[in-house]
């Protein structure tokens, strides 16, 4: 039923600004915008990674009713390669520690931080990435 990560979504007060955020962090610009009523960015999507992933930021005047605020909720990971010097570019652009980078087994190691937008981004090193990544290619 379900085959893939699509797109990970996030809101944003100032997309405009969140897109310049992530485009420093990313290293590319994003690939897609759809502007709102004002003429201001209300959506940009960028892709990343070797599958091409989808990140979006969504304008939080389109959140529905009771959308939560507050850093929380869903945690997707996005594997990285140096899980410390990921947390530590991530801190040094801004963002806050929500989690420490935490060893979870012998292999997988995780960390959190909240973005200055308020969404919790999770990393991770995760070797079966690697297996997937290496029997299949990039995208």
């Amino acid at each position: 039923m379900l085959r893939g990560l699509a797109t990970v979504n996030f809101y944003a007060d100032d997309v405009t600004e969140a897109a310049r955020w992530y485009a420093d962090l990313l290293g590319v610009e994003p690939y897609y915008s759809v502007p709102g009523p004002d003429g201001k960015p209300a959506y940009v999507e960028f892709r990343l990674g070797d599958y091409q992933h989808e990140l979006g930021f969504i304008d939080r005047r389109f959140a529905p009713p009771g959308a939560g605020n507050p850093a929380g909720g869903a945690l997707a990971n996005w594997h990285v390669d140096d899980i410390e010097a990921a947390f530590a570019r991530l801190l040094e652009l801004g963002a806050t520690e929500y989690e420490p980078v935490t060893k979870r087994s012998a292999s997988f190691v995780t960390a959190s931080v909240v973005d200055p937008f308020g969404n919790v981004l999770g990393i991770m090193y995760n070797p079966h990435y690697l297996e997937i990544l290496d029997k299949t290619g990039p995208a």
